[in-house]
């Protein structure tokens, strides 16, 4: 198995490894790898967080080292009084921006994969913020008394991937602690006190109730109305904005919500950053799906003034997912297409999080790719970067690790993500015959457990793709087409015995793609789009808006007639 560290140090290579060497010589029922090769890594320099001041507010100054009460703000690394931002890139690594020294790489020393960052606010009154990183194999650890660049290890807890979102509205019981909200997939919320003790630094969970499900973002505000309680916002899929106000209650922490506006649908993610200019009132900060952030000053009753521009326009595009932020977080479910020529070579194009593709760059060497069967897959180790596969002469090799021989049995490999539950992702391949089998990954990307029959009937798809959530439930769908033109959905239930619920038809007409794609989530909302080529080359777009609902289609680019492998 591959270094995690060695992986996540490289902030400039997202390592495809396809082709490491064998530690045995290669026969002829196992022959040699491809030669190593690597996406081209997006160039990434870390932005510097920019804060409109609100009319008529005065810069509240430094924050103590030191307070009776912790601050009520979530991330402010540098104590100058304003919250910051911390975020993952595509290199996998964590940054933070703040509002003096602009701010730099932060947990570097963290040896597991990241794939959701919650700020959680001073909770001991010490030096500094705490943080809490939730790792793809549901690992929530936390940090104490953070700097800009780093934090201390303090504790760890396993099981969190029962969760598709986790987050910190602030302080709900008025004990000084920011506390923990966790949605199950089914769509329960249930609420963790936090108690101050690092050996156990979160109560018993209580169940908030059901039904949060309805909504896409889920965030934190804090304190907005000035009662001294957190409060909490939500996004429903048609773009309104709620917020539910804090009551200081155990038995019945939030009140009736109350509509912030229509609209936010604009922004692909959403987060709050505190109480920024002391006026009691929480802020808020979007990022639209061109990049560009907006900052949202609390005005009470959960209430917000007119937005203000952070920073240059798309300023903040390629950022995958920020601290704190509502959306369920995504990472390995791909992040770009693979695409092969007739002359048998690789290109890689990266998603940019605005809905677009980056220019393309060339993998390895010129035809050095032809004639094999390509798969590219969400991934199978804990890089948290997508995976190649490919089967020679029977062999199957993911990123250059040999799995073993008969895999030239399957005429199709998906792999969508995690389908069994356990945070690992895995695959799916379908028989000559139709059937349909599930594989349980390791893990490591070294093993499948044994193959667990879905189900026959599979042939009668010619497509079958998958790369991560379609239905907002934080579980890995897949989506298959007939023959006909017709699209169906089948949404993950996270169970390997019965993996998929029934089949819903999309809509039909997809027959006129040469080619379907699933790319992962285009647009960083933390929902799976789709890709259809037309025989002309034409590249559409499809943006997942809502549960299992595509945007109309939209052009952005063409000539990709000349690939002969499209995923």
């Amino acid at each position: 198995m591959r270094s995690t560290r060695a992986r996540l140090a490289a902030c400039t290579a997202l390592v495809l490894s396809a082709g490491m060497l064998l530690a045995t010589p290669a026969s002829a029922d196992r022959p040699s790898p491809r030669p190593a090769v690597e996406k081209p890594a997006p160039g990434f320099a870390p932005p510097t967080l920019r804060i409109p001041e609100a009319a008529g507010a005065a810069r509240p100054g430094a924050a103590g080292a030191s307070t009776a009460r912790p601050s009520p703000l979530l991330s402010d690394f540098d104590r100058d009084g304003y919250g910051d931002l911390v975020y993952r890139a595509w290199n996998g690594g964590l940054y933070t921006a703040t509002t003096t020294d602009g701010g730099g790489p932060f947990l570097a020393e963290a040896t597991e994969p990241v794939k959701d960052v919650i700020p959680i606010g001073d909770q001991d009154g010490n030096a500094g913020p705490e943080v809490l990183t939730l790792s793809p194999s549901g690992v929530l650890s936390l940090y104490e008394n953070a700097t800009p660049t780093t934090a201390s290890y303090a504790w760890r807890g396993t099981g969190w991937q029962t969760y598709n979102k986790v987050l910190a509205p602030g302080d709900v019981n008025d004990d000084g602690r920011a506390d923990l909200l966790a949605r199950d997939h089914a769509g329960n919320l249930y609420l963790y006190y936090a108690t101050g003790d690092r050996k156990e630094p979160f109560s018993a969970r209580v169940k908030v109730g059901p039904g949060w499900n309805m909504y896409d973002q889920l965030l934190g505000i804090g304190d907005n109305n000035g009662d001294g309680w957190a409060d909490l916002l939500a996004r429903d899929p048609a773009g309104v904005l709620w917020f539910y106000p804090g009551k200081g209650d155990k038995s019945g922490p939030f009140g009736a919500r109350k509509a912030v506006g229509g609209g936010w649908n604009a922004y692909n993610q959403i987060l709050a950053v505190g109480d920024d200019n002391a006026d009691g009132n929480g802020e808020l900060v979007a990022r639209d799906k061109k990049g560009t952030l907006w900052y949202y000053a609390g005005v009470g009753k959960g209430a917000f003034a007119t937005r203000r521009q952070s920073g240059s326009t798309g300023y903040w595009a390629g950022v995958p997912q920020f601290g704190g932020a509502g959306n369920i977080p995504v990472t390995g479910e791909k992040e770009g297409v693979l695409a092969r020529d007739r002359a048998g070579t690789l290109f890689w194009y990266g998603s940019r999080t605005d809905g677009l593709l980056a220019d393309r760059g060339q993998i390895g060497e010129a035809g050095g790719w032809a004639g094999v069967g390509l798969a590219h897959l969400s991934s199978l180790d804990p890089d948290a970067s997508s995976d190649v596969a490919w089967v020679d002469r029977g062999g199957l090799y993911v990123e250059g690790e040999y799995i073993g021989p008969g895999w030239d049995a399957y005429d199709v490999l998906v792999g969508p993500g995690d389908l069994t539950g356990d945070g690992k992702g895995d695959l799916l391949a379908r028989d000559r015959s139709g059937v349909l089998y599930l594989y349980a990954g390791n893990g490591a990307g070294t093993a499948f457990g044994g193959r667990i029959k879905t189900g026959p009937g599979w042939g009668a798809y010619d497509r079958i793709v998958g790369a991560g959530d379609h239905t907002g439930d934080g579980r890995a769908d897949i989506l298959a087409r007939a023959p006909g033109g017709d699209l169906y959905l089948y949404a993950g239930t996270g169970s390997a015995t019965a993996p998929f619920k029934d089949r819903v038809k999309i809509g039909p007409g997809w027959q006129t793609y040469a080619k379907l794609v699933a790319p992962g989530d285009l647009d960083a909302d933390g929902k799976a789009d789709l890709i259809g080529v037309a025989p002309d080359g034409k590249l559409y777009r499809y943006l997942n808006t809502a549960p299992g609902v595509f945007s109309a289609r939209v052009v952005f680019g063409s000539g990709f007639q000349i690939y002969d492998s499209l995923s």
